[in-house]
């Protein structure tokens, strides 16, 4: 529990780096020993020489400056100061991460001076003497990275606290009484900091909702939200306003555009989807070629700019896909029912439309917008067994409708032949360098009060493929049709993968026999060979999941790097205007050049690029938090069974554990270790017994029970039982 605030006490630094630190924090004053002096508190002869000593010192090595007899200040322009980010780590120290710089500072914790992670700062750095790690010291923190924070509440008669159990977070939020509103000991609380006096160890803040109690469902869903500032509903004015939109279908509107009515379209999505985004069309030409039509929801025809329902889809960003839940990024009224492309109803689309050959080649594009009547609803199940069977009868046990149903004759004909153009189109990315990461995603299946119930695997097979080519295709050509105009554009951009992970990932996948080809162009085709070759085993998720790690984040910017992923020159996001905004932008900006309208401003595009970049992170790293949650909640009910896992991770504390059979991973403690005493050997990746000399190290398979499943902190600690003879 954290202690009132105190005074400045005397630490371990020198004189010389505190003087460094007011004078930096107050620039343009200048200050004597006895100003100095007083900031410090102290009063003694001792103490006063020293600084007199250390300010003569600092003025002869021309780091401050003596701007008259006895006063000085900080030079205006030093090389020893530096703007950039924290990083905090789980240990209450600190990076400081400055591209100007050129490597990471690190920053102990009584030199954070109330920076947290993420904060941008301005930092001292001192210690660069050659061969000796960089450190420094935040003089000043420019810009907060958040100031909401989610934890529980322990009210004392006085005062309360709120400690959070993000690892990151290395301090708890003193709360006045008067501040802590409706929230009873223990809740859950979102809290606000509003103040962090310079002598206070802790922030000051005050309450601004309750969530609920600890471990509750709702609560502990709401809280993942509310940490990373999202919204679990939308404000009732919003809502007011969407359901006032007219979302007739009128035909003065029909008749500015492309009618494809008649032409035959159906959907693939999920089978528990509400939102249906995408359709296909599909018709043979006369010539043997092919007209293919990729129809997205025209969502920027209800969503105008300047509304405050567009304001508020833009803060948003993005839907969030929680693992029980999704929190939608437009009104259920737009993004259920008016822009959803559900069967046999009229609406309004933006399109694609390409005359294909039969090796896949693009004879002619046009795009624009479109009326469709969308002929099919499928899932992904029933599309794909249409594509292994070549029947026209779906089972009931494939069936989302409950109930066997038999499939026109021409709709089977398009599906398998879209099928084989899409293994054409995949084949060709794959030679062009596209890395295939087709990584496990992990699914529950859960009882109508959010209880798991079941762990189950969502793997791609032909059906997700075939959606997926024809969305990258109208993705791509729609940035290249701009891109080629020079005129400023949203890109999807994913630079290269970073050497220095690739070189570690190298390491430890060696230990499973494994290698990566470094040659230039060989990267991409090697990691393809490791995919493969992983494939089914006990460590793909490992693998895939180091794979994922060293490849740069994608995101959106006017800057066209190109995305490496893809193997593509050109990229852009057009096809999920109704769960993701730049795909609104990108629909908007595609028709004002459309209608012949010149370059927009690149700065003001690259703003919401940053924007929706950064909320798209939030939302992942919450779907992520969410299913760690749901995890710990399905090894609650089963803390007696025993598990075969694989080692995912070796630290100086312990091991890390992966449940082969449903990919919950947890921690095993060094000294829950019984068998021998274990020390951590880093060159190895592995955990070295003392006695017997037997290594615990990534791959080894291991059996398991939980010790302890921690909902709040979502963490997961394992009693270690045996090896796997």
């Amino acid at each position: 529990m954290s202690k009132m605030p105190k005074k400045f006490g005397k630490k371990e630094k020198t004189f010389s780096e505190k003087i460094l630190k007011i004078l930096s924090q107050n620039a343009n004053k200048p200050f004597n020993y006895k100003q100095i002096c007083a900031v410090l508190e102290l009063d003694d002869t001792k103490s006063r020489n020293e600084i007199i000593k250390d300010l003569k010192i600092l003025a002869s090595q021309k780091v401050i400056i003596e701007t008259e007899p006895g006063k000085y200040l900080v030079k205006a322009i030093s090389q020893d100061y530096y703007e950039g980010k924290i990083d905090m780590t789980s240990r209450k120290t600190a990076y400081f991460i400055c591209p100007d710089f050129g490597e990471d500072v690190f920053i102990p914790t009584n030199n954070l001076n109330h920076a947290l992670d993420k904060d941008i700062v301005k930092v001292y750095v001192y210690n660069r003497r050659k061969g000796k790690r960089p450190e420094g010291e935040v003089i000043e923190v420019v810009e907060r990275a958040k100031t909401d924070f989610v934890g529980v509440i322990d009210i004392q008669k006085n005062f309360a606290f709120v400690s959070t159990a993000n690892p990151k977070m290395y301090t708890d939020i003193f709360i006045p009484l008067a501040k802590i509103g409706e929230a009873e000991q223990g809740d859950v609380v979102l809290v606000h900091i509003e103040d962090w006096p310079k002598k206070a160890d802790s922030p000051f803040g005050s309450v601004i909702k309750v969530l609920g109690k600890p471990g509750e469902h709702d609560t502990e869903i709401h809280a993942i939200l509310a940490e990373y500032g999202l919204p679990a509903e939308f404000p009732v004015e919003i809502e007011v306003f969407a359901q006032k939109i007219d979302t007739s279908i009128q035909e003065s509107e029909i008749a500015k555009r492309r009618d494809m009515r008649d032409t035959l379209t159906f959907t693939i999505d999920p089978k528990d989807a509400k939102d249906f985004d995408d359709a296909l069309s599909f018709k043979k030409l006369e010539n043997g070629n092919y007209e293919i039509g990729i129809h997205i929801a025209d969502v920027s025809h209800y969503l105008q700019e300047g509304t405050i329902l567009d304001d508020e889809a833009y803060q948003r960003a993005t839907s969030v896909y929680l693992v029980d839940r999704v929190v939608p990024m437009l009104p259920e009224v737009l993004s259920n029912f008016a822009c959803s492309l559900r069967p046999n109803e009229e609406k309004y689309t933006f399109s694609a439309i390409f005359e294909i050959d039969e090796k896949t080649n693009v004879v002619n594009q046009w795009f624009g917008r479109t009326v469709i009547n969308s002929n099919q609803r499928f899932a992904y199940e029933e599309a794909q067994y249409i594509i292994e069977t070549k029947d026209n009868t779906i089972p009931i046990e494939t069936s989302i409708t409950g109930s066997s149903y038999v499939v026109s004759d021409e709709i089977v004909a398009a599906t398998l032949k879209l099928d084989d153009l899409a293994k054409i189109m995949r084949r060709k990315r794959m030679n062009d360098g596209a890395i295939s990461f087709d990584k496990v995603e992990v699914k529950f299946n859960l009882s109508e009060d959010g209880e798991p119930e079941g762990v189950f695997f969502k793997v791609s097979k032909d059906a997700n493929h075939l959606i997926e080519e024809f969305m990258l295709l109208a993705n791509r050509k729609v940035a290249e049709y701009i891109g080629k105009q020079k005129k400023t554009f949203i890109y999807r951009i994913h630079d290269e993968p970073n050497e220095d992970k690739l070189f570690a990932m190298q390491a430890v996948i060696a230990k499973f026999g494994y290698k990566i080809d470094f040659r230039g162009g060989e990267i991409s085709k090697s990691l393809n060979a490791l995919m493969e070759e992983v494939n089914g085993k006990k460590e793909q998720n490992l693998i895939d999941t180091l794979a994922i790690r060293t490849m740069s984040k994608a995101k959106y910017s006017t800057d066209n790097i190109g995305h490496y992923g893809l193997a593509f020159d050109y990229y852009s996001h057009f096809t999920s205007p109704i769960r993701r905004y730049p795909d609104v932008m990108v629909h908007r900006l595609l028709q004002f050049y459309l209608d012949g309208g010149k370059s927009v401003d690149e700065e003001t595009y690259e703003t919401k690029c940053q924007h929706t970049s950064n909320m798209e992170g939030l939302a992942t790293n919450a779907e992520r938090d969410s299913i760690k949650y749901m995890q710990v909640k399905y090894m609650q009910n089963h803390q007696d069974q025993e598990f075969l896992g694989v080692i995912s991770g070796v630290t100086e504390w312990g091991i890390y554990v992966e449940i082969i059979e449903n990919k919950c991973e947890g921690m095993v403690r060094i000294r829950d270790i019984k068998d021998d005493y274990y020390t951590f050997d880093e060159k190895q990746y592995a955990l070295v017994g003392e006695i017997s000399k037997s290594l615990l190290q990534l791959g080894d398979e291991v059996w398991v029970k939980v010790k302890n499943a921690d909902l709040v902190k979502k963490q997961l600690d394992f009693n270690f039982l045996r090896r796997k003879e």
